[in-house]
């Protein structure tokens, strides 16, 4: 499959997500749609990962799968972390997918799940307005999406204004059990239904986290998906969605949130241990908001890789990520380089 592939006129995506868990309602699934779309369909392992993994219709990679791979992410990423999730999307990349969908083991996919919008259409849009809590657009109920800051929970909402966006990165919303803090969890209701369908784009300044358990990236995004390791489990994927918003604004693009297309049954979690594992985000994400306002970022997609760089160096900066990342982030960008050149190379 060449990088430029389509089947039937349509692009060719395909799903990955990372679990430690033997194949459950959610895998198989997901493996069964995968095998019915023909989309290839990556699980990433850990080190408590059953040895005895097997699931028609999906591509399971252990530990030591993931080290045999060649990917230099691989050698050195730490183990029994989330970030190991790079691996499947690196191994996606090298397919010559057309986009990426991610998600987690504990949501349930509707039809729409697969099928990403346009990258370019029309929305409903807001931007310059800071901290925006993007929730409120789909439910006049009281919730924030984690990673917002707690002061900025009922700020003022921004009126949407139609215009053309250009969004490679598009969110969709979970139902039963959406993308909530600790503190949500541990003092407000669930399960939780969105009210309203719509689709809203974040242009450039309008800063709203998301996360890696129901998201698709365009190829064009796809440097976009690296998620840190040397921070907190609870804020790899948030703080990925601050550096992605900082580069893709640089570059014209917006972040497209939509409606539900996953029902979470939530796997059983320690909320007073994520709710600790959430501190540096109430405490820091503002700070890394500016941090990475002040970073300088030229626009062009070749320049991305830099634009990452100096984004990282940032949040290293800051304290809020250890030093240990840039290597990693180094390994990353050398291995995205190689599985797109070796797929180029082939077309």
């Amino acid at each position: 499959m060449n990088a430029n592939s389509t089947r039937d006129g349509r692009p060719v995506g395909a799903v990955v997500l990372t679990s430690i868990a033997a194949p459950n309602a959610v895998m198989r699934k997901i493996a069964e749609d995968c095998t019915r779309l023909e989309m290839p369909f990556f699980v990433i392992g850990d080190t408590k990962s059953p040895s005895d993994f097997a699931l028609s219709g999906c591509e399971f990679l252990s530990v030591d799968d993931q080290l045999k791979s060649g990917l230099q992410f691989a050698a050195i990423c730490p183990t029994r972390h989330y970030a190991r999730k790079n691996i499947g999307y690196l191994l996606a990349i090298s397919r010559g997918v057309d986009y990426i969908v991610e998600t987690d083991d504990d949501n349930f996919p509707s039809e729409e799940f697969y099928v990403p919008l346009p990258s370019r259409m029309q929305a409903h849009a807001v931007s310059g307005a800071g901290w925006v809590n993007v929730y409120r657009y789909y439910t006049d109920a009281m919730i924030w999406p984690r990673g917002l800051p707690l002061n900025k929970i009922q700020g003022d909402l921004p009126d949407l204004s139609s215009m053309e966006v250009d969004v490679p990165i598009q969110q969709g919303l979970a139902n039963d059990n959406p993308d909530v803090d600790a503190i949500y969890r541990l003092v407000l209701p669930l399960p939780f239904q969105f009210e309203r369908e719509r689709r809203v784009a974040l242009a450039d300044g309008a800063w709203c986290p998301f996360n890696s358990q129901n998201t698709i990236h365009y190829r064009k995004a796809f440097p976009l998906l690296y998620l840190p390791a040397y921070c907190s489990f609870r804020m790899t994927d948030i703080w990925r969605s601050f550096v992605a918003q900082r580069i893709g604004w640089a570059n014209g693009w917006s972040i497209l949130f939509r409606e539900a297309t996953v029902v979470q049954e939530r796997n059983d979690h320690d909320l007073m241990r994520d709710f600790e594992d959430e501190i540096s985000g109430y405490l820091g994400n503002d700070k890394i908001r500016a941090a990475l306002e002040a970073v300088e970022v030229q626009a062009g997609e070749e320049h991305i890789p830099d634009a990452m760089r100096a984004c990282y160096r940032a949040l290293v900066n800051g304290g809020f990520v250890g030093a240990e990342e840039l290597p990693l982030l180094d390994a990353w960008l050398a291995d995205l380089s190689a599985s797109t050149n070796g797929i180029s190379s082939a077309s």
